[in-house]
């Protein structure tokens, strides 16, 4: 059931971030089980996202999803953005060559 809130949750900010109102969805594909999950959608207006989920330490106090994944989308000054992100126990942790990264102790 988590799995279910959480990728309708996700599923939802996607589709509710403001964009180009004539986009059109080029693909869509979506595979929604009791402990893992995964999707991918691609428009027209070259935003794309895919991630996939797995719950781990199942039925433990510890119970939580791992999600490796990445968004792609088009800025204002015409530049291709990408971002690859794992969210798990961790925290969310993007990944993207203009993202700033800190400095090596």
């Amino acid at each position: 059931m988590k799995f279910l809130i959480v990728f309708v949750a996700l599923f939802a900010v996607a589709l509710a971030a403001p964009g180009d109102s004539e986009a059109q969805v080029l693909r869509s594909d979506s595979d929604v089980g009791p402990e893992s999950f995964n999707y991918a959608y691609e428009t027209s207006n070259g935003i794309s996202e895919q991630a996939a989920g797995q719950l781990k330490n199942i039925g433990s106090e510890n119970e939580a999803i791992a999600v490796q994944g990445s968004y792609s989308f088009v800025a204002d000054d015409g530049q291709t953005y990408t971002i690859n992100y794992v969210a798990d126990e961790n925290g969310f942790q993007p990944q993207g060559a203009h993202l700033p990264v800190a400095p090596e102790a």
